[in-house]
């Protein structure tokens, strides 16, 4: 049996202009670790896959515009090739030149360095501050 999580190399550390993406990354890569070892030995397969920017729809429907990016056959076939082999993959060159370039720095550089590449790929958009929250009558303690 195979369980697989489809993890993002944004989910090893924090990344601007695109927290919550990364956070949901972040999740399915910890999920995945936990479960390859619990499940060691059972004939259980848990494999997450961490690829970089892949070329699946993603980016238009986002709104971002990527420059180099793997194609799904590529990330499927580094990811079949790891089975059994490791717990995750980081399918791609430009996926394993970003990871392994940003290993080294302390996470806080990697945040930076993560942040100015998605502030690149959503430079086009407009970020403006959220609205303000409305303000709501206080609640009397004599009401239900």
């Amino acid at each position: 049996m195979l369980v697989r999580g489809k993890s993002s190399l944004v989910g090893w550390q924090g990344t601007p202009f695109a927290a919550h993406y990364a956070a949901t990354k972040a999740y399915v890569q910890s999920l995945a670790e936990a479960m390859h070892a619990e499940l060691k030995g059972r004939g259980v397969d848990v494999l997450a896959s961490a690829p970089g920017p892949v070329n699946s729809g993603f980016a238009a429907r986002a709104n971002m515009r990527m420059g180099a990016a793997a194609t799904p056959a590529d990330i499927a076939k580094a990811s079949l090739a790891a089975l059994g082999r490791s717990r995750t993959v980081v399918p791609g060159l430009l996926s394993k030149v970003l990871t392994y370039s940003l290993v080294l720095l302390p996470r806080a550089a990697r945040t930076q360095v993560m942040g100015q590449i998605m502030r690149s790929m959503t430079k086009h958009q407009t970020h403006s501050a959220p609205a303000p929250l409305a303000k709501q009558a206080p609640i009397r303690e004599d009401q239900p």
